[in-house]
């Protein structure tokens, strides 16, 4: 039997989707490969599932400033193309393609905007009849603690008068009542999370304060969206049988689901699939690895190749390349990256589990030039991976 490469990287971001990179290296390789396009969670999440086999559904959703903006979800009508998969319908939703930064038609909104068009996507796939929903959380252009896509699912969000808040984080500053007698039917609907933010919802490592500064909050802003989602937390709390949360080992959590790693991703939206979907939190690349079918792929493969636009130190902290490293690992397979550039040393790699990595800044030092020609540049790098490490 002949043995192939397993081409299995993330995107380049700004330049190449994870299918377009898979593409360029397996004609630059000129060897027998597989195609894996992979994702971690946020950005291109969507456009992997798809490449792998699923459908893309595509509507028009609520945006995060509250205009309409088209969407995408990835829906499988049987998971059961994978052998070890399971045999429902399963949906992939990536809160960028409804209420990310990407798609502000303008300035940032950290007050207002609204992650509603995602519950808007998570309507649509239960209606369709999903029996589990993949969540992938990254890129947010919102700080609202999920409450635009519980809103989307029939929550009312009520203020002291028991009139519905606006959108956006800063309303929930006057959140007095959750009534959720109007919530979508989600029996028998599985939700899983994938995220490899551990942040909680509050507190100086929270969605408010660490990641409200990226969405445009100044710093008085995120004081008072810190606020409006303890504001959220607490009568979530009171009014949504939240105090019985516990830890793996059965321990009381001390902050209940908002204290919960994963909380705070996405703005706050991570609370929001735990305390309103009892989703399950899991990482991103790991979970999608497993959807995807990596381990039945990597059989037989002689190398594994993966990469991103930049391996630097985000990488090291749960992107798609280590865990594809960390999931080749396992079945004995060598592997190598491709990137567009790197900062990190051979040693920080080889720790990773990766060999060895190949940059487009090796083969023209214009990273304008990298970016805008990155295609074909990308042939020619996979080229030299061929010769190094296949000939």
């Amino acid at each position: 039997m002949v043995e192939h490469v397993l081409v299995a990287p993330d995107k380049f971001k700004g330049s190449l989707t994870a299918a377009e990179v898979a593409a360029r290296v397996s004609a630059g390789l000129g060897v027998p490969t597989v195609e894996l396009p992979v994702a971690d969670g946020g950005d291109g999440t969507v456009d992997a599932a798809v490449a792998c086999g699923f459908t893309r559904v595509t509507l028009n959703v609520t945006g995060p400033t509250g205009t309409q903006v088209p969407a995408s979800y990835a829906w499988l009508p049987t998971a059961a193309a994978h052998a070890d998969a399971d045999p429902y319908p399963v949906a992939v939703i990536e809160l960028a393609e409804a209420s990310g930064l990407r798609k502000l038609p303008g300035d940032a909104e950290p007050l207002t905007a609204t992650s509603r068009g995602t519950g808007e996507l998570v309507a649509d796939a239960v209606r369709r009849g999903a029996r589990r929903i993949v969540l992938g959380l990254g890129g947010s252009a919102s700080t609202d603690g999920g409450a635009g896509m519980v809103q989307a699912l029939g929550a009312r969000l009520l203020d002291a008068e028991g009139d519905e808040l606006a959108r956006g984080g800063a309303a929930l500053r006057d959140l007095a009542k959750i009534d959720i007698s109007g919530f979508i039917d989600i029996s028998g609907v599985e939700f899983v999370v994938a995220s490899d933010v551990d942040n909680p919802l509050l507190g100086p490592h929270g969605a408010a304060a660490v990641y409200g500064p990226q969405k445009g909050a100044t710093p008085d802003e995120v004081v008072l969206l810190e606020g409006a989602l303890g504001r959220l937390a607490a009568v979530a709390t009171q009014t949504h049988g939240l105090l019985g949360a516990v830890e793996h080992d059965g321990t009381p959590r001390p902050m209940g689901v908002a204290g919960a790693p994963g909380a705070g991703a996405a703005g706050g939206v991570g609370f929001a699939a735990l305390a309103f979907l009892h989703a399950e939190i899991r990482p991103g690349i790991e979970y999608l690895l497993e959807l995807l079918g990596f381990d039945d792929q990597v059989q037989g493969a002689r190398l594994v190749i993966t990469g991103e636009g930049s391996l630097d130190e985000q990488s090291l902290r749960g992107k798609a390349p280590v865990g594809v490293a960390q999931a080749a690992a396992k079945a004995g397979v060598p592997v190598i990256a491709v990137c567009g550039r790197r900062t990190l040393t051979d040693e920080a790699l080889r720790a990773t589990g990766i060999e060895a990595a190949y940059a487009l800044t090796d083969i023209e030092p214009d990273p304008a030039r990298c970016m805008a020609e990155a295609g074909p540049l990308l042939e020619r790098l996979a080229a030299r991976v061929a010769a190094d490490r296949l000939s």
